[in-house]
């Protein structure tokens, strides 16, 4: 990307150990452009107030705010205004997605949950709770040696008991792009929902949740190039109107008294309390950025970094890189022989070099490459060949030193 769109990222201008800032660790969390960090002080400078509870002006216009950050996601994702729920991000919006299932009955004894094996930890622990709670069971289907999911053992772990699939759209740690709109015919033709972790998909890819005709699908605002705490759910209508709520409080109510309490129509049924207001309007203003750049043109950007990155890598003596899909993201993990990978992060550190290491919260997969730690590089629009080239030479450098 050109040097205007960087010019977007201030934190680029820091120097880390003495060195230019490289910052390759966007699939944890995105850096944050003007356009957001200005939208969230704007709102507590100028026009903050509470949302949907008062009448007076500064409240009319938070409320408008709110609305219309919601409709900026709608759009997004291509759904409906009311299909489109706040949440906390990706893991909450999994952990109201699961127990809604669990408490609307939806999930029963006996029923079944089929996830696969390059589940981020938020995509398991939820369903290993309701599943404990139900009586239910996990049932795991296996990737191939490409790092994709076995299409032929899914088909074969699906039946009429699996009562819900819940896949990553992207995996954080392999970069494969799962083919979401086929496991969601195959899982409807058994009566199962589909349930999309999209926390890795929606910053990179276009997402129409109507083409998918997935069930459910969750977004986290901060891997949008948006603040943290705010994320999305998109829910079907028909869904959300039968499922119970997720937590109890004011706004999520329609009429309440000791006896009784009747609830909100969707989404507000499933946003109790005060919400999330300034980091969904500055979540509408990283969806704006985002739209005006293009994500197809920030998926190229990325895949030309990437190419040129797993090129470099597999050059080095040593070298092992993790997934080679045929549909991957930007994101590339790898190891070198004799390097722990936290040793390896630590001195790509002292050159200012940003990369992800450890468990990448999916230890099941880890372990499955029979390894405690990985290291990941991942990308963001901001990124740049000339970062690539300094990064490998800081990797050839690491590794003539630790030869001697």
């Amino acid at each position: 990307m050109d040097a205007k769109l960087r010019a977007f990222f201030p934190i680029l201008e820091k120097k880390i150990n003495g060195h230019p800032f490289v910052y390759f660790d966007s699939a944890a969390t995105a850096l944050k452009p003007l356009p957001v960090i200005e939208a969230l002080s704007t709102f507590y400078r100028d026009k903050y107030a509470t949302v949907h509870r008062a009448i007076y002006t500064l409240s009319v216009e938070a409320t408008e705010l709110y609305e219309g950050a919601r409709s900026k996601v709608a759009k997004f994702l291509n759904a409906a205004f009311d299909e489109i729920v706040f949440t906390r991000g990706t893991t909450d919006g999994l952990n109201m997605i699961s127990t809604i299932l669990g408490r609307g009955g939806v999930i029963q004894k006996d029923d079944e949950i089929l996830l696969t094996e390059m589940e981020h930890h938020s995509n398991i622990v939820p369903w290993q709770m309701v599943a404990k709670e139900r009586g239910a069971k996990i049932v795991v289907t296996p990737i191939n040696a490409k790092g994709e999911i076995d299409l032929e053992a899914f088909k074969s772990h699906l039946s009429p008991k699996t009562k819900v699939v819940s896949v990553a759209h992207v995996s954080n740690l392999l970069g494969t792009v799962n083919p979401i709109q086929l496991i969601a015919s195959l899982s409807h033709a058994v009566g199962a929902l589909l349930v999309v972790d999209g926390a890795q998909g929606a910053p990179h890819l276009p997402v129409d949740v109507q083409a998918i005709d997935c069930d459910f699908y969750t977004v986290s605002g901060h891997k949008l190039y948006g603040p943290n705490g705010i994320g999305a759910v998109y829910g079907k209508k028909s869904l959300l109107e039968k499922l119970p709520p997720y937590q109890g409080g004011g706004d999520m109510i329609d009429r309440v008294s000791f006896a009784e309490t009747t609830y909100n129509v969707p989404p507000l049924k499933f946003e109790a309390g005060t919400p999330i207001i300034a980091e969904a309007i500055a979540l509408g203003a990283a969806i704006d950025f985002i739209n005006e750049i293009g994500l197809p043109k920030i998926g190229q950007h990325e895949h030309k970094l990437s190419d040129k990155l797993r090129k470099g890598i597999k050059a080095l003596p040593g070298s092992r890189i993790y997934g080679e899909a045929e549909e991957r993201s930007g994101v590339t993990s790898f190891t070198f022989d004799h390097i722990h990978p936290l040793d390896m992060g630590t001195l790509l550190d002292l050159d200012g070099i940003a990369i992800r290491t450890g468990h990448l919260c999916v230890q099941p997969l880890v372990h499955l490459f029979g390894l405690e730690a990985i290291c990941r590089v991942s990308f963001g629009l901001y990124n740049t060949e000339a970062e690539v080239d300094y990064f490998l030479n800081s990797i050839a450098l690491i590794l003539k030193k630790l030869s001697k």
